[in-house]
């Protein structure tokens, strides 16, 4: 009998197969493990067709994912066919068994392996290289779109006279599919030569020859098709030097062609292409020579060639053609350069005029009575005021005001337009006093109200408030005021970065006011929950699991999310670069934020490039505003669309802006329907578009240079500009562009513009002045006027220090030491005068029993005179002016009605007065429900309604509460 005891080995083990029920549960675990994984990868497909057909823009997703699919399948498949192919073809090229040499010996113990698997090999490597080869393509999908959908620029480079839309959106296709084409020869190259060597093809160390006349025949007829490549990228080469970029000293950073490469590259990439021909055709010809003599010397000519041709004789050239004279030789390539750049980048009609910048000091007088209506004054400093709207208007802590506020236009009490600062109430759900799943998801789902206040005066009247805070126009919770009705909730904006679950059953909080008042949203945004496979792959897609099972999820929840109005448009529009400020505004009784978008290319032959990170960051963008782009390089731009996004349902809307923009249009021919036509916008849309900010900031970093026009000046860069920095900024950072209404010279009237200013380069006083037509209802809109300064004149950073040692500067400043509070310098606005330029600067005291900023001084200077410091802005330009003129009424007076009766008194007087304030009302109402609004007619009838409130309460003979007209 065999030892089944243990002896001193102990037990002997039998090791068998596992029993079929740990099989089967083992097969159950891997089954349930790949369907989890299919269910996540679905998740985040499925919720992204939501979320695009929820904003109907379904069309965008499927044409991105289509093409992305067939990007996938086409160059994957070509990958893997050439590399299979050629493994396949090497194997049945194989030299027969022969002796074995101790080479062999060693390659037949890999043969023998290999053998049972050869096929399963051969699909797995080309799999691999196709899924890598298709993976890759797929990120080309924008360079195809544009490829297949290019349209004509109508305007040819002055090198080759191509079409500007070859270089935009040709080429780059083209140096894809060339890139391409190297990886797959190189990859079946490879593949193939050691295909060879593994079947005795190719031999190392083995005696007689090193390959079989099959072997070498096909690696020649590979290496022809490399070269044939090279001699096509030879020959892209050449059309690329108009979009090349170098560094020229004289200019610093450059794109296109200069004479070193007009004269030495173009022929030398001429030459090497017929070299790379001639070199191909000889390694094709190895298929009926069988020999590598020719190919080798064919191809150590084409490197030689590539050195001496393609390197050495341009550095020649460079160096003893150009350098002596090199302004003279490169003149004609500066002049093509400034051409293409300024017509690239929209600046090409910004022509310096001559402005002297000083003023006639014999005509202070007029200039006085000039000064009030060369500009509205904007003393309300969008950029400092924020904490005093976070104080007055916050109401409650989970509600918040953006760093910078924006600037705007909406009528005064006399239907004009008025530079209005506006910020929205937004959620702040770090301000939720108790944080949890429910209450940071359900209940607290949307901000509340637009407040907005007067951008050229701040509260007087110390019975109105706090001397020196805003003058609102709109406040409150719900806020009331000049915007009239219209929907308050704001379910989307600038910091609504978390997702909400609203209009189930769990009700929202709407606002506080005595008490609680709950709402469950309405509106069509957001995708709905009440299908249980929506709400699995949500609580996937955002790793929330309660999702799934809460009882707060339920039939008519829907889930909000991509809420911010950039991350929309940049979702719905991926083609188009987002301006770094998203503004809102009241339009049509709802409030929508504007959002300026720009298409660009890196491809305009001979336009210098810019990187838009850095040309639109200020001293702004540090830690308050977002530039448009980090290190996005282009060299054509256009603020070609207008896009706007509802604050209560979010829907997006894309509206043509620039109709001759040939990029937007083949984007409009790629994604059809996406952006609606121009006459589409409403008037009352359109009164609230302006320039944007950030296309400004790039024109004026681009005419630091590009507004001289002729190439020696250009060279010797004697009259270059910069951007002076910030001077109320401690940190060295451009000045930031300012929204103005103001009066250039020639002008009638004044033009909603934004305006900046400029520096000599290296020097600090001021070289020019730069403003830009911002009404989207002006005729000039986008019309730049620059003026250069003639005269010596201080710049923004002298006036400011000039400022900081006027006396009564320091005595305030160590006023408001004593009450523990701090100096805020606002906007140093630039302003031109009858000559000279008006500096205007309000000043804030911060700190004290008001810890928000509070206007206290105004500071102006002009015509390089000593800068003064006033109560007012009216003071403080009688002191500069040297004249005596009285303070404007605080009450506007009705138009027409200068010479205004003693208002009557009694009852009759009282009752008719209520009746006219009802009636004013009633006009106001009626004027914001038409559409478009009339603004002439809402002046109007609330200026009406101001008289005649004015009338009833001079109207009481006692001092009892007056009757109020209805939802007064």
């Amino acid at each position: 009998m065999p030892d089944r005891g243990g002896g001193p080995t102990g037990p002997r083990i039998r090791v068998g197969r596992p029993s079929r029920r740990v099989r089967t549960l083992l097969m159950t675990l891997g089954v349930l493990a790949v369907l989890a994984m299919a269910f996540v990868m679905f998740a985040g497909f499925w919720t992204d067709w939501l979320w695009y057909r929820s904003v109907n823009y379904s069309s965008v997703f499927t044409t991105t994912l289509w093409t992305k699919i067939g990007l996938f399948a086409v160059f994957g498949l070509l990958m893997a066919t050439a590399v299979g192919v050629n493994i396949w073809l090497a194997h049945r090229l194989r030299p027969p068994l022969s002796a074995m040499s101790l080479e062999q010996q060693s390659l037949d113990r890999y043969r023998m392996g290999i053998a049972p698997y050869k096929k399963w090999v051969l699909l797995a490597i080309t799999a691999l290289v196709g899924l890598i080869a298709g993976a890759s393509a797929t990120g080309q999908w924008r360079t195809w779109l544009m490829w297949v959908n290019g349209v004509s620029f109508g305007q040819k480079d002055p090198q080759f006279q191509m079409d500007v839309s070859f270089y935009a959106f040709d080429l780059p296709w083209y140096r894809f599919m060339l890139g391409f084409g190297f990886a797959a020869a190189v990859l079946s190259l490879i593949a193939a030569a050691l295909t060879h060597y593994l079947y005795g093809g190719l031999r190392i160390t083995s005696p007689g020859a090193r390959a079989t006349g099959a072997a070498t025949g096909h690696l020649s007829v590979l290496l022809g098709v490399f070269v044939s490549l090279k001699a096509v990228a030879y020959w892209l080469d050449r059309y690329g030097l108009a979009v090349k970029s170098s560094d020229f000293k004289a200019t610093g950073n450059w794109t296109g062609l200069r004479y070193v490469d007009a004269n030495a590259y173009l022929p030398a990439k001429t030459i090497l292409f017929c070299i790379a021909v001639i070199c191909a055709l000889l390694f094709f010809a190895t298929l009926w020579r069988r020999t590598w003599q020719l190919p080798v010397i064919g191809f150590g000519l084409m490197v030689l060639s590539a050195i001496l041709i393609g390197g050495l004789y341009p550095a020649i050239v460079q160096k003893f053609q150009v350098q002596p004279n090199e302004q003279a030789k490169e003149s004609p390539y500066i002049k093509k350069n400034i051409e293409a750049t300024r017509h690239a980048y929209g600046i090409d009609n910004a022509n310096p005029e001559d402005y002297s910048g000083k003023g006639d000091p014999k005509r202070k007088a007029q200039q006085r009575a000039d000064a009030p209506t060369a500009a509205s004054y904007r003393l309300v400093d969008s950029n400092v005021v924020s904490p005093a709207f976070q104080q007055l208007q916050q109401e409650r802590k989970y509600y918040q005001f953006p760093a910078t506020l924006d600037v705007d236009r909406y009528p005064g009490t006399d239907g004009k337009p008025q530079d209005t600062v506006i910020g929205l109430r937004e959620l702040n759900i770090k301000g939720i006093q108790k944080r949890n799943w429910i209450n940071d998801h359900f209940t607290y789902t949307h901000g509340y109200g637009a407040i907005a206040a007067k951008g050229t005066n701040t509260i007087t009247d110390p019975d109105k408030g706090t001397v020196g805070s805003p003058d609102f126009t709109e406040s409150g919770l719900p806020t009331s005021g000049q915007l009239g009705k219209y929907e308050q909730r704001i379910y989307y904006g600038e910091k609504t970065e978390q997702y909400s679950i609203v209009g189930g059953p769990q009700k929202e909080l709407d606002y506080e006011k005595n008490g609680e008042e709950t709402t469950s949203y309405k509106g069509k945004g957001g995708v709905s929950l009440s299908n249980p496979l929506n709400r699995a792959a949500y609580a996937v897609a955002f790793s929330e699991p309660q999702i799934l099972y809460s009882g707060a999820v339920g039939e008519g929840s829907r889930i909000l999310y991509n809420r911010t109005p950039k991350e929309r448009v940049e979702a719905v529009a991926p083609w188009l670069t987002i301006d770094g400020d998203a503004y809102p505004a009241v339009v049509d009784h709802r409030i929508q934020w504007i959002v300026d978008a720009y298409t660009t290319t890196n491809g305009y032959p001979y336009a210098s490039r810019t990187t838009l990170g850095d040309t639109t960051a200020d001293s702004l963008t540090t830690n308050q505003r977002a530039v448009v782009a980090q290190q996005n390089q282009v060299n054509y731009i256009r603020n070609s669309v207008k896009a706007t996004v509802d604050a209560y349902d979010g829907t997006v809307n894309l509206y043509q802006w620039d109709t001759k923009d040939p990029v937007l249009k083949t984007w409009m021919k790629a994604f059809p329907g996406t952006v609606k036509a121009k006459d589409k916008i409403s008037p009352d849309l359109k009164a609230h578009l302006r320039y944007p900010q950030d296309m400004f900031k790039v024109q004026r970093e681009l005419l630091t240079r590009y507004h001289v026009t002729e190439p020696e000046q250009f060279y010797s860069g004697s009259d270059a500009w910069q951007v002076p920095d910030d001077p109320t900024n401690k940190d060295t950072s451009a000045v930031p562009p300012y929204y103005l209404s103001l009066k250039m010279p020639g002008d009638k009237a004044q033009k909603f513009s934004l305006t900046t200013t400029f520096t000599p380069a290296g020097r600090p006083n001021l070289g020019a002045f730069m403003a830009v037509d911002a009404d989207a209802n002006s005729d000039k809109y986008g019309t730049i006027r620059l003026l250069r300064v003639t005269e010596t004149v201080q710049g923004p950073q002298q006036v400011q220090s000039e400022l900081n040692g006027v006396p009564e500067v320091a005595t305030f400043v160590r006023d408001l030491r004593g009450t523990d509070s701090d100096i805020e310098y606002g906007n140093l606005l630039t302003v031109p005068l009858d000559g000279g330029f008006l500096y205007i600067e309000p000043v804030y005291a911060r700190g004290g029993s008001a810890n928000y900023p509070l206007l206290k001084k105004v500071a102006v200077a002009y015509g390089g005179g000593k800068p003064v410091f006033k109560d007012s802005l009216t003071e403080a330009l009688n002191a500069v002016f040297e004249q005596n003129v009285a303070e404007p009424p605080t009450t506007t007076p009705p138009p027409g009605d200068t010479t205004k009766p003693p208002p009557a008194t009694g009852d009759a007087a009282l009752k008719a007065a209520i009746a006219d304030a009802q009636k004013a009302y009633d006009d106001a109402q009626a004027a914001l429900d038409k559409k478009p609004t009339d603004w002439e007619a809402y002046g109007k009838a609330q200026a009406a309604l101001q008289d005649a409130l004015e009338r009833a309460a001079a109207a009481q003979s006692k001092p009892s509460p007056a009757t109020t007209p209805k939802g007064s």
